[in-house]
């Protein structure tokens, strides 16, 4: 009874052991490990991001035409960080494309009528950064 029951136990944690690991669901993007901006500095990502739509509360800025396009609003140490908890914003031209590397420079090209931003919350998604 004892010997069945050892080769039970290990018929089970070799099949727990050949499965694959489980991942949370993911957004259409993964960010390498250079992630974005965050007030003109580059921070980079602590794990792959995972997709949390209608969840995010921290500024996520996607600017397409540069080559970091990424900028975030917070990072750790900025008061109101709340773990990497995004808030999707696509930000697209109206005029010629220029660096935009802090939320305080979006926000003024918007203002300027330089880019258009738009909330996307089905794309909120969790990935905590590291400056």
């Amino acid at each position: 009874m004892i010997k069945r029951l050892s080769l039970v136990m290990l018929a089970f944690v070799t099949f727990v052991a050949v499965l694959p690991p489980a991942q949370a669901a993911r957004p259409g993007f993964v960010f390498p490990d250079i992630c974005c901006y965050y007030n003109g500095a580059v921070v980079r990502t602590v794990v792959p991001p995972a997709a949390f739509p209608n969840e995010g509360r921290d500024n996520f800025y996607v600017v397409m035409g540069q080559a970091i396009f990424g900028v975030v609003g917070v990072a750790p140490g900025a008061p109101g960080y709340h773990g990497g908890h995004w808030k999707f914003h696509s930000v697209t031209w109206n005029v010629a494309a220029y660096p935009l590397t802090s939320e305080s420079a979006i926000l003024s090209a918007a203002a300027a009528g330089d880019v258009t931003v738009t909330r996307n919350a089905a794309n909120d998604f969790l990935c905590p950064i590291q400056p």
